[in-house]
């Protein structure tokens, strides 16, 4: 390996090692199914926050900006998302025949069994989101909790979960190595393309499936604080030219969301909207991150040397 491809501190990868630069333009063609201009796939993100910490999204700043433990009325906010909100989620969804991605934690399955089995039966697809939430760089034993997110996750539905959205997105400089020494296929921390990329681990091969941090309701919602209605408004433009730009180049879209925020009443109608506007169009494919991992991977497998 050469200095150039080291850290500052000359002991690995650097991140730009990991997936070389490559334009969309000029690289092998990706296509999706029966020619489909674009695939949008939905993660639903189900978190445990525990009321004893300090809550990583708050809707109330603490009085007179001192922090103040437990924190009941954001950690209440969090939890109302889980009590309603996911179900709104699932009514939406369901009601139009689509599944999602469950990026959950290791300890939901336990904490909110009942919603976790609803998304099971519903066909959803499972994603490790961490064991408890928590960014990857406060993870004492990060193989260690892994594995244990990746266990919880078989043991609640006989699968091991092929994809992994760290808390926050965060990973440290080796997570990327030992997810994919724990087995997992694909990772939708990497948000720099709008189809899926290789990424260089020192066990073999891992790919990074387009994730959003633009159609993301933590983003609109949480920190840019913008009306109820945004998720509709962003989530269409971003459609409406990925749809234009895939009639020559396929493209991936995501729809990051969380129960506490696009699940509450003055959101929900704009989600259906969303989802109303996307199906009203021919050529797109609705799938889940295992769905259009295969896709690339069957690709890649049948492609010359």
């Amino acid at each position: 390996m050469s200095e150039v491809s080291k850290t500052a501190n000359g002991s690995g990868p650097t991140s730009r090692d990991r997936v070389p630069y490559e334009p969309i333009t000029q690289r092998r063609p990706f296509v999706l199914p029966d020619n489909a201009r674009v695939a949008v796939w939905t993660i639903v993100n189900v978190e445990n926050w525990l009321p004893e910490h300090a809550m990583p999204r708050t809707v109330l700043p603490p009085p007179m900006g001192q922090p103040l433990l437990p924190d009941l009325p954001n950690w209440c906010w969090h939890e109302y998302g889980m009590r309603v909100g996911f179900w709104r989620f699932l009514e939406v969804l369901t009601s139009r025949r689509l599944r999602a991605t469950l990026a959950l934690n290791g300890t939901a399955c336990t904490e909110y069994a009942p919603a976790c089995q609803a998304a099971l039966e519903a066909g959803w697809e499972f994603m490790g989101h961490g064991f408890v939430q928590k960014p990857m760089h406060r993870v004492e034993d990060q193989a260690a909790a892994i594995r244990q997110t990746i266990e919880a996750i078989r043991n609640f539905t006989g699968k091991a979960p092929r994809g992994w959205e760290s808390p926050g997105i965060t990973e440290t400089a080796e997570t990327i190595d030992l997810l994919a020494e724990a087995g997992i296929e694909y990772v939708a921390d990497w948000v720099l393309d709008d189809q899926p990329v290789p990424i260089r681990t020192r066990s073999g091969s891992m790919v990074s499936v387009p994730y959003t941090v633009e159609i993301n309701d933590v983003v609109m919602s949480a920190i840019q604080h913008q009306p109820s209605d945004e998720i509709l408004r962003r989530g269409r433009d971003q459609f409406d030219q990925l749809y234009k730009e895939g009639a020559t180049i396929p493209r991936v879209m995501a729809i990051s969301l969380h129960p506490y925020l696009t699940g509450v009443p003055h959101r929900i109608k704009y989600l259906e909207a969303l989802y109303d506007h996307i199906l009203s169009h021919p050529d797109v494919v609705m799938c889940t991150g295992e769905e259009i991992l295969d896709i690339y991977k069957a690709q890649a497998a049948a492609a010359p040397a």
